[in-house]
């Protein structure tokens, strides 16, 4: 292994775990800013740090240090050390982040009797923050561990297994004196909020289009696709079913941000090209997503 490898290796780890630390301020800060304020419960570890915290004062801090460091000790046991290095990190960062950043208090950043608006912009933070830790190949600890561990011994998607927690971490608010049905509902909402904006940062960097290009013209569409987008194309051999004529097929892979660009292309070169373009999710390769087997 040479040295040059090694430190492009160590640039992406450090770079990497940069971002995991700044997922996880705007995690805590949507906590801080938007739902404790207002009462609001979510999932995972950190709802059930925010129930205590809203019943008996103990901070969300001291709750959730706590839990994960008893769920990462069965983890460690369980999973092994490799996949809970960067889970020590996420959450030894989290901890400190909700130990030191203040809780705004109500109408700083809403109205006090906003908690809808309070829910909404909370979702959106959480779950851009932790997009980005997940990108970043970070965990946040809480049900993933557990979600992990029961994926090891049970047949149950790790999805099935955090939305079971989750939503009974929310409705277990329900039996507190500061619950009802209306926080279930700002609860259950932040989740699902969160949930998308964890979809839209994961996918939205991700989203790769695919062409299939019809056309006389391949040779010269081919070569600007090259030089102009900076995209590889490959060139496939087709025969019309009903003419029986020979075709060529320009197929190209590209950023979906690119896609304007090829179709402006296409067009100076041959208006009257059949173009066909699909959706993909996760394109790995050069130009691409490293792969990877973490």
């Amino acid at each position: 292994m040479n040295l040059k490898s090694v430190t492009k290796d160590t640039w992406i780890s450090i770079r990497e775990y940069i971002f995991i630390a700044f997922g996880l301020l705007m995690y805590c800060a949507a906590w801080k800013g938007f739902l404790l304020p207002h009462l609001i419960t979510g999932g995972g570890v950190t709802g059930i740090g925010a129930i205590l915290f809203y019943a008996t004062g103990i901070p969300i801090s001291v709750t959730y240090f706590s839990i994960n460091f008893i769920l990462l000790a069965i983890a460690v046991r369980s999973v092994g050390l490799a996949f809970c290095l960067r889970t020590i990190y996420g959450v030894g960062i989290l901890t400190f982040f909700f130990a030191v950043i203040p809780q705004a208090t109500p109408g700083t950043f809403v109205q006090p009797d906003d908690s809808f608006m309070a829910c909404v912009i909370g979702g959106l933070l959480s779950g851009a923050g932790i997009g980005i830790v997940f990108l970043a190949n970070g965990s946040s600890g809480g049900t993933d561990i557990i979600a992990k561990v029961v994926n090891k011994y049970r047949n149950i998607t790790l999805g099935r297994v955090l939305l079971y927690c989750d939503v009974l971490i929310i409705c277990s608010s329900y039996f507190f004196d500061f619950g009802s049905l209306e926080k279930i509902v700002y609860g259950l909402s932040t989740m699902a909020i969160s949930t998308i904006a964890v979809d839209m940062v994961i996918n939205g960097v991700r989203q790769s289009v695919q062409f299939f290009i019809f056309s006389k013209e391949y040779e010269q569409i081919a070569t600007k696709i090259n030089l102009e987008v900076n995209r590889g194309v490959t060139i496939l051999d087709g025969m019309g079913w009903y003419s029986k004529d020979p075709v060529k097929v320009v197929t190209v892979v590209a950023r979906k941000n690119e896609s304007i660009k090829i179709f402006r292309l296409i067009k100076d070169i041959d208006p009257n090209a059949f173009i066909s373009q699909s959706s993909v999710i996760g394109v790995y390769g050069k130009g691409f997503d490293a792969i990877k087997g973490k």
